[in-house]
């Protein structure tokens, strides 16, 4: 007599499930129908068998069944075949199948379940189980699923399951099994099918043999453990593979060149990636090397998904790649690629997923991409990728992620990208102009990432409305506006970045968003107070409010409790929260305002107001004495008296209204006539010194006039022609003090050379400026450029190889190589500063900006750009204004471009001399009006 039982099992010609429907829950197998092996009847008691009813409710005592689904049917006056989740051969009432997936039975295996002796199938998936495996499974010959998975196991595997030689599947997967995988496992196993060990704690090498017997196997997820060594060629000659995932380990080597000529393949995982669900070989743990076939060698028909992230192969991408036709998904991420963006890759119809990122990719990113009708995901970040971005990605209407960043792409954004629902990251490339308006209208977007590009104009309200957005960064651009008053749409934001653009206004009192995290508005120009209800966002953890215009009392409790220094720094006109430096808030009443107008007169000229009562004014301002030594306004040092009142008066009490700016030791304030020196520091005398010797004898129509001085051994001050029209810094850095075109931007950098080269070479005795940079380039009312601040001027004697050791510091940027690490200043020293000038007037981009980091600088940018390539390190407002070709552009840039390289280089000596900077630019002018 034959008995019959209803079994989970699986062939490889049968199969009733896709496979990516098992890759999505690996321990799902289709059920289907199966003879077993006959047996002896046995001894039963109410038509029980004795045999199999006391494992049972030993396995029963072990567990606790908080549901309950056991307690009701497991009694001994029924019989066991009619048991919840019980099953029993047809024609014999023995036990052939245990199955409890899901139920959360909370105990251990007992070992009396190695009694069972019909049993085929024992799942017991997701049941959280503990404690380790008994090896009295190895007892069970007739067992053919062993389904263990997603209970917390520990322990080694069994030997003994070695034994079980019909076992077709073996799923011991999401455990805390440990130590190795028994060479034994699968030494009788000619029928098993599937097995699957994953994320667990298994380590040691894969057994060399360990598939030797398994003909039939066609699924093994042995991901995510801690298995080393190489891969084992035995899997490459499985016949019947369509599924291998070894993702996760510390796994070395050669992947053999036999996986891929598999023809039924359709997933070899071997990375950590969430996205590689078919076809992988790669992983951020794996350190897999070697080549991968070159073309036309791949013979992966069924492939769907191919990935060789995180690992170390190199060379060009394999166009064998385009042989698979159903392809879907491909990474080769974090690698050592050097090739082009493939254009063959836009002929697989069926890719979904494109992952390209972390390798040295370069070219532009190919406008027949449009044609991947069925992508949903595009990541080509961290590559050299140039040019614009493609209007044609705006066709994919799948596309939800887009991950360009750290490129280096130029242009706009297209506004035709208006399809994307999860992530939009393009920061860290060269992008101008403003964001288009149908950014605004992708209502299921999570993050926009646009930080460290060259965008401007303001940000599209719209974008504060995105009810689904979790991430906004706009950080390091040049937006600029008020924020909008209504920011409550953004109901869902974690994080929000728009530090470091020229933003104005208030903090709107809308910005109170209750899943707010972290919040950063630091180097804007934003003013007013500090909204209180900051205080009461109740995951706010990290704010940075630095570098603005905010004023008043610092709030208390919440984030401000825990607030550093640095997050609030730059706001000179706050006050409270003392731990943190800041002066305590006065109380405006009556009785004390006179002397709340003291203190803030007090703060204002902190360095001046300790000197001012033993001031001892040399009076030299008699009009008299002007007319009869025959001196005009504009000689250098006039005899004229004047008196401390007189400055007082000149600046509105030294009032802070009236602020140019504050030098290495001075406070510049506008007055009628005057600018005032304030000493504090020992060296300032020296440094007053050195500077009324260097304007006594500088007559030049580009460096500063110097109109009086007045000097004791307390007070030190300059008088100056007032500069109308500010510095250079302004016009190149915002646009709220108009545009320098090309023509005025060579004037200028030629008046500050003649300017140098007196300085220079003018005089035997040369003067060495030190802290050559825009700000200190003013303008007139006639926009002519004079040099200024000589406040650590230097003077040579001798030779253009002379060089001092210079005590005090220039700025950082522009300081060359031997005095930013020696202190040894020269003449070649100022020539470095005069070239990182030069190309910071005609890219607009600071020395200092944030997107020069590590080895990279302003240098090193535009270097990589020349000859061919300089109109994308151009400034953008340039770029609008040229109506000329990009060769004609590069033709006039150039010479220009080449000169500032000239002049920054490393080593002083292969820097040009003033002179004959001045006669090249010159030149340069000639034949720029000429083509005009």
């Amino acid at each position: 007599m034959t008995t019959t039982a209803t079994v989970r099992v699986v062939t490889p010609l049968l199969l009733a499930v896709s496979l990516t429907a098992l890759l999505a829950a690996t321990d799902v197998v289709p059920s289907s129908t199966s003879p077993t092996t006959a047996a002896p009847s046995s001894p039963s008691i109410n038509g029980t068998s004795s045999t199999d009813l006391g494992p049972l409710l030993a396995f029963k005592a072990q567990i606790s069944d908080p549901l309950g689904v056991l307690a009701s049917s497991w009694t001994t006056n029924v019989s066991i075949c009619h048991w919840a989740r019980v099953s029993c051969g047809h024609r014999r009432p023995r036990v052939t199948a245990l199955e409890l997936p899901d139920v959360p039975l909370q105990g251990e295996l007992t070992s009396h379940l190695g009694n069972l002796s019909f049993l085929s199938v024992l799942d017991l998936t997701n049941t959280s189980l503990v404690g380790s495996i008994p090896a009295s499974l190895g007892r069970l010959r007739r067992l053919r699923s062993l389904l263990l998975s997603e209970n917390g196991l520990s322990g080694a595997i069994p030997p003994s399951i070695g034994n079980v030689n019909e076992l077709e599947l073996l799923n011991l997967g999401s455990n805390n099994l440990s130590e190795g995988i028994p060479p034994e496992l699968m030494q009788n196993q000619g029928s098993l099918l599937m097995i699957a060990l994953h994320v667990n704690d298994l380590s040691g090498h894969i057994p060399p043999n360990l598939f030797n017997n398994t003909p039939l196997m066609w699924f093994i997820n042995l991901g995510n453990n801690s298995l080393s060594g190489p891969i084992p060629h035995s899997v490459a000659s499985l016949p019947l593979l369509e599924y291998l995932n070894l993702r996760g380990n510390h796994l070395s080597g050669v992947v053999p060149s036999a996986a891929f000529n598999m023809s039924r393949l359709q997933g070899l995982v071997l990375t950590q990636n969430s996205w590689s669900l078919t076809l992988s070989i790669n992983s951020n743990k794996n350190n897999l090397t070697g080549p991968i076939p070159a073309n036309g060698s791949f013979n992966l028909p069924m492939g769907n998904t191919f990935s060789f992230s995180g690992n170390n192969f190199a060379g060009r991408i394999p166009v064998g790649l385009s042989a698979c036709p159903y392809l879907q998904t491909l990474s080769i991420s974090y690698n050592y690629f050097v090739d082009v963006v493939p254009t063959w890759l836009a002929q697989l119809a069926y890719l979904d997923e494109l992952f390209l990122g972390g390798n040295y990719l370069n070219g532009s990113i190919p406008a027949v991409f449009g044609n991947l009708t069925s992508l949903t995901s595009l990541d080509l970040s961290s590559n050299n990728l140039a040019g614009e971005i493609p209007a044609e990605l705006g066709l994919l209407e799948n596309l939800t992620y887009l991950h360009l960043t750290s490129n280096q792409l130029t242009g706009p954004i297209p506004s035709s990208l208006g399809n994307l629902s999860q992530r939009l990251d393009l920061h860290a490339n060269k992008l101008f102009g403003p964001i288009p308006d149908s950014i605004g209208n992708l209502s299921e977007l999570e993050n926009i990432i646009l930080s460290n590009n060259q965008l401007n104009s303001g940000i599209p309200v719209s974008l504060f409305q995105l009810g689904k957005l979790i991430q906004l960064n706009l950080s390091h651009n040049s937006f600029a506006g008020t924020l909008p008053n209504d920011l409550s749409g953004l109901k869902q934001a974690d994080t929000i970045d728009l530090s470091s653009n020229v933003l104005l206004g208030s903090i709107p009192e809308s910005f109170e968003l209750t899943s707010l995290t972290t919040l950063d508005l630091s180097s804007n120009d934003i003013s007013g107070t500090i909204p209180k209800f900051l205080a009461n966002l109740t995951y706010l953890t990290a704010l940075n409010l630095s570098y603005n215009r905010l004023e008043g009392q610092i709030p208390e409790g919440g984030v401000f409790s825990n607030i550093t220094s640095e997050s609030l720094i730059g706001n000179a006109a706050l006050c409270g929260a003392s731990k943190l430096g800041f002066s305590p808030c006065l109380q405006k009443s009556h009785s004390n305002s006179r002397l709340l107008k003291f203190l803030i007169l007090a703060v204002t000229i902190a360095f001046v107001s300790a000197l001012i009562c033993i001031f001892l004014m040399i009076r030299r301002r008699h009009k008299n004495n002007i007319d009869a030594s025959g001196q005009t306004p504009g000689d250098v040092m006039n005899h004229t008296v004047v008196t401390y009142h007189d400055l007082v008066r000149a600046t509105d009490n030294f009032s802070n209204d009236n602020p140019l700016g504050v030098g290495s030791f001075r406070k510049v304030f506008k007055g009628q006539l005057s600018t005032v020196l304030d000493m504090q520091l020992e060296e300032a005398t020296r440094s007053f010194d050195a500077e009324c010797h260097a304007l006594r004898m500088a007559r030049h129509r580009n460096l500063i006039k110097v109109l009086n001085t007045c000097s004791n051994m307390d007070f030190k001050a300059l008088v100056l022609q007032y500069m109308p029209n500010g510095s250079l810094e302004m016009p190149l850095h915002s646009d709220s003090r108009g545009h320098l075109g090309f023509h005025q931007r060579l004037d200028i950098i030629i008046d500050v050379s003649m300017a140098m080269e007196y300085l220079h070479h003018g005089h035997y005795e040369v003067v060495l400026h030190c802290d050559l940079k825009p700000s200190n380039v003013l303008f007139d009312e006639n926009m002519t450029a004079h040099v200024a601040d000589f406040g650590i001027a230097k003077l040579l004697l001798g030779d253009c190889n002379s060089m001092i050791s210079a005590s005090m510091p220039g700025t950082l940027g522009y300081m060359a190589p031997e005095y930013g690490s020696l202190g040894k200043a020269s003449r070649k020293s100022d020539v470095f500063s005069f070239g990182i000038m030069l190309l910071e007037v005609f890219t607009a981009k600071r020395p200092k900006d944030p997107m020069f980091v590590g080895e990279r600088s302003i240098r090193q940018w535009v270097h990589q750009a020349y000859p061919s390539k300089l109109s994308s390190v151009l400034d953008n407002r340039l770029l609008q204004d040229a109506t000329s070709s990009t060769c004609e552009l590069n033709y006039f840039l150039s010479p220009i471009f080449e000169l500032g390289l000239l002049c920054t280089c490393d080593s002083p000596d292969q820097r040009m001399r003033m002179s004959n900077v001045v006669v090249t630019l010159k030149k340069m002018k000639n034949s720029y009006a000429k083509s005009t």
